[in-house]
């Protein structure tokens, strides 16, 4: 029988060696004797405090744009890999006139904003406090400061989220945190604000707030197009232990707020509101994905429609490779597991990569995989795409002078991106496959982030995982440790 302390914190430096390894840096691992929840710097509050240092780091290294580099030429913001679309968006989408996103027609390259209804509106919020007054170089300058205070909130909400999702693992909010990628691209565009949206549905859901997680996610999906996603892996989750009544909820309160939010921009401002969704689909190959190495390579001109009938045909097969495995696993998987699954086939399908889309992953990432050897290969991988796409820019600007990285270099640094996202991929199949190497599960725990399928019995599966004597096996009851050894103070007898 396994002892689980179901208010204790799992220590990572107990079960994870790099953590261990890198909190010597602050003392060491914590000892067998140590005194936890004594200090008022509970694991949650360290983890947004992190959060604050990192971003505003994160600000730091755009100090280069921000004092010059936005305003004096092209190549200088990529030589400099401190790119933003904020201070140029402020400009070129109408903000310093005081337009109207959707309704007031553009003058410059884009009709309208094409951007979702609620990120429009981010946009605008932070417009009203930047001032009307002064050069335009000082105006784009606070609204970049003003979005900046804004998306740190965002920051410190995923942070906090991904912290208080799995409830005994509170200290797997430092991968968010921490994660070098996060801190480099959080200011680039307006991501984190879907981003948190997201993360705070998932905590609801952990909590068994089906409803209030379809709302989220509704308003996430106003923001930002990849939240909707999630209704997928939830789908086959609830397939397999038959909850539909809390999908259903799931899907009525992301309809419903998504349909409050666009409605009234749909009906009074069509045109302005279908740009996002007609961009999206004009938008011909561009940066960071595999499709660009093809077209670049081969000389083949590939048009935005049959690219977008080859994405959609990859996607729907990484759907189905997916849902094929949540529901023949021997164990069901976890929600978080296959989130991330279903995020990263879309982020690697996708006929552009932007720099920033990296945001996506890590909260489901820190969630789906809680291993810090695994987590830092792949941001290595990301930090290397960041620094590539900026200097292949810097090379295509520069001119005659040709500063930066070639074509060849970028290609490289695109596989990268590519390999970093398969082989966070493979471990977390891996350990949906032999769920013994999961180490979330090894404390006895099943899904904790999977709320109401948090220990649910399975009554749908496919091939081996449907013999009755295999889903006995397999079922998680109680307390006791199924898959793997427990670590931490946890003690089992077979």
């Amino acid at each position: 029988m396994t002892s689980v302390h179901e208010d204790r914190p799992v220590p990572p430096t107990r079960q994870d060696d790099v953590a261990s390894a890198g909190s010597e840096l602050i003392g060491g691992p914590v000892g067998r004797w140590a005194r936890l929840g004594g200090s008022r710097l509970t694991p949650v509050r360290v983890v947004a405090l992190v959060m604050i240092g990192m971003f505003a780091l994160g600000m730091v290294q755009k100090l280069p744009c921000y004092n010059w580099a936005w305003f004096q030429g092209t190549s200088s913001q990529y030589t400099h890999a401190c790119y933003s679309d904020i201070p140029h968006l402020f400009v070129g989408r109408g903000f310093s006139d005081g337009l109207m996103p959707y309704f007031d027609r553009l003058s410059g390259d884009m009709d309208f904003l094409e951007y979702p209804v609620l990120t429009g509106l981010f946009m605008e919020v932070a417009s009203w406090f930047t001032p009307s007054g002064g050069t335009i170089q000082y105006r784009e300058q606070i609204y970049w400061l003003v979005n900046c205070g804004m998306l740190m909130v965002c920051a410190v909400v995923i942070a906090v989220c991904v912290a208080r999702t799995h409830r005994r693992r509170p200290w797997d909010g430092l991968l968010v945190a921490l994660a070098p990628a996060f801190a480099l691209t959080a200011t680039i565009n307006w991501d984190l604000f879907a981003i948190a949206l997201t993360a705070a549905g998932m905590l609801m859901w952990s909590r068994g707030r089906s409803l209030m997680f379809g709302i989220l996610i509704g308003l996430a999906t106003a923001a930002k197009l990849y939240p909707v996603l999630l209704l997928g892996p939830l789908f086959v989750l609830c397939l397999r232990a038959g909850r539909w009544r809390e999908f259903g909820a799931a899907v009525l309160g992301t309809a419903g707020s998504w349909l409050l939010v666009n409605l009234p921009v749909m009906l009074a401002a069509p045109e302005g509101w279908k740009k996002f969704y007609s961009f999206s689909q004009e938008r011909e190959v561009d940066f960071g994905s595999f499709w660009l190495i093809i077209t670049q390579s081969t000389g083949v001109s590939l048009k935005h429609e049959q690219v977008n009938t080859y994405a959609v045909v990859l996607m729907v097969l990484a759907c189905a490779g997916i849902a094929w495995l949540a529901l023949t696993a021997p164990r069901r998987p976890r929600f978080a597991q296959l989130a991330f699954l279903v995020v990263a086939a879309f982020i690697l399908t996708n006929k552009v990569y932007s720099p920033q889309y990296v945001l996506w992953l890590i909260p489901l990432a820190a969630l789906a995989l809680p291993r810090w050897r695994h987590f830092l290969i792949w941001q290595a991988c990301e930090v290397m795409y960041f620094l590539g796409i900026w200097m292949y820019l810097a090379y295509t600007t520069s001119g005659d002078k040709h500063q930066g990285l070639p074509t060849d270099g970028y290609h490289l640094a695109i596989l990268l991106h590519l390999i970093g996202t398969l082989y966070v991929c493979a471990v977390v199949v891996r350990d949906i496959l032999l769920p013994d190497r999961d180490v979330v599960r090894r404390d006895g725990s099943d899904d904790p982030s999977g709320g109401v399928l948090d220990r649910a019995p399975d009554v749908f599966a496919l091939g081996r995982a449907a013999a009755p004597d295999w889903r006995e096996a397999h079922q998680v009851q109680g307390p006791r440790v199924q898959w793997g050894v427990p670590q931490g103070g946890v003690t089992a007898a077979d």
